[in-house]
């Protein structure tokens, strides 16, 4: 099949319907068949809640710990500890849903929902299963947990936060893996809708049993962990009712309420690898931080304050990135190659002129940005240095997250372990270093190592998917 077949020409100018009509059937989510029709319209239909879903992620972590810090530096200490240990749970719940993603994003393709069910119900099983493994062992082992990162004294008394937080991280796994069925499925909005409900229930909840207000006990930081859990708590029970409900595009019988071992296998088979591949890339920043470290608390402050602005712009790139994921795996399924591969490059072109321009905001105005955060002018330079120097690199970075997802869309996870293993741990890490240690660039010299490796990843996976391995993979 021709591309001109798979795509009208029209596509090339706007979505049918006009921008406005595709971002109210976006928000309000309906029954698409995204192996067919214009290429960029499914993207925009996929994209635009996947972006707002994660901008409410932030903003929750943001409010969290905004009223935490009026408890003190001990209960601010103690969220960040917990945080830190959550880190290995996250990293489990990301990597068991790109192989969730995978598998119900083919299931569908192939018009075999019966299918997507069955790994639903088996990407739940396993959720629960770790969850319950972490439960037992965090809940009576969290003082020791926090002693072993260095908690204080005044940490240990908040001890209640850490055991609440690791029992309840079975809301967190669910969390994720139902929204990977969700995603796959092509159900961007309720996706969306799960983690607005959660999170806006925690930001409601959060200060109302921190400090107390009207009915509610004053509870302080283990306040913050109970409203946490009942927000997120509250969006799973969604998550389910959607996943039961009839005419959603993934339902759940009663006959897919048992353990297959042959897609378990398949699961786990693609979620380990997905796991190992969020590990690596999310541990490499450890060692980054060890060098800057070394510069002093200036440079080190200065470089987290860059970070998390970049991060946070980066987040609507993430968005489109699963949607071409999803995209690819439903293509594949449906035996369409070519469909998926120009719906990785259309976004990926997307994804460039947006975050091209973020870069150039970035790049011109990054020291009237920093002056937001009021730092001392030693803290405001590095950080100025550091927004500049990776907003270098934005155009790569665009393709290089698209083309990431994509390969785990479909189900080749290896790829991009192997790619983030050689690009953060073997080139960035050590070349971090040589420019800042050997070189004597200083904290400039991290800030390079990361636009070389973001590069070095992005060209890396263009290479790689031209190739067309990722089109054999069976999942």
């Amino acid at each position: 099949m021709t591309e001109a077949a798979i795509e009208p020409a029209a596509d090339t100018r706007h979505p049918p319907g006009g921008w406005w009509s595709t971002i109210r059937e976006a928000l309000r989510g309906s029954h698409q068949d995204y192996t067919a029709g214009p290429v960029g319209r499914a993207i925009l239909l996929l994209a635009i809640p996947m972006v707002l879903e994660m901008l409410m992620e932030s903003v929750f972590a943001v409010a969290d710990v905004f009223w935490v810090s009026r408890l003190g530096r001990d209960a601010v200490a103690t969220v960040g500890i917990t945080e830190s240990l959550l880190t290995l749970i996250y990293t489990a719940a990301m990597g068991l849903s790109i192989g969730v993603t995978a598998m119900v994003a083919r299931r569908i393709g192939e018009k075999n929902p019966a299918g997507a069910a069955e790994a639903a119900v088996q990407g739940i099983a396993l959720g629960i299963g770790a969850s319950l493994l972490i439960a037992v062992l965090g809940v009576p082992l969290a003082p020791r947990l926090l002693v072993a990162m260095g908690a204080a004294p005044g940490v240990l008394e908040h001890v209640s936060y850490t055991r609440l937080m690791l029992g309840g991280n079975a809301t967190i796994l669910l969390l994720f893996l139902i929204n990977a069925t969700f995603r796959g499925a092509g159900d961007a909005a309720i996706a969306m809708r799960s983690l607005w409900l959660a999170n806006g229930i925690n930001i409601l909840l959060g200060p109302c049993l921190i400090f107390g207000v009207g009915p509610f006990p004053r509870l302080g930081v283990t306040g913050a962990a109970l409203a946490t859990n009942i927000g997120r708590g509250t969006g799973v029970l969604y998550q389910l009712y959607r996943l039961l409900r009839r005419h959603a595009r993934v339902v759940v019988d009663r006959d897919h309420l048992e353990i297959r071992p042959a897609v378990m296998r398949t699961l786990l088979k693609l979620s380990g690898s997905g796991t190992l591949q969020v590990f690596i890339g999310t541990a490499s920043w450890i060692g980054l931080i060890r060098i800057l470290a070394s510069f002093g608390s200036d440079a080190l402050a200065g470089y987290l304050i860059g970070i998390r602005i970049i991060v946070f712009a980066l987040l609507p790139s993430w968005g489109l990135a699963n949607a071409a994921a999803t995209l690819v795996g439903q293509s594949l399924g449906a035996g369409n190659p070519e469909r998926a591969e120009q719906a990785v490059w259309r976004a990926g072109l997307y994804n460039m002129v947006f975050l091209g321009l973020v870069g150039l905001g970035f790049i011109a105005g990054a020291e009237p940005l920093i002056g937001l955060f009021r730092q001392a002018p030693p803290v405001a330079t590095v950080a100025v240095d550091c927004l500049r120097i990776v907003s270098y690199g934005f155009l790569f970075y665009a393709y290089g997250m698209v083309l990431t997802q994509s390969f785990n869309g479909a189900g080749d996870t290896w790829t991009p372990t192997i790619l983030n293993l050689c690009c953060f741990w073997l080139w960035e890490i050590p070349l971090a270093y040589v420019l800042s240690r050997r070189l004597g660039w200083g904290p400039e010299g991290v800030f390079v190592s990361i636009t070389i490796a973001f590069s070095t990843i992005a060209v890396s996976s263009a290479v790689l998917f031209r190739r067309g391995r990722w089109k054999l993979r069976r999942v």
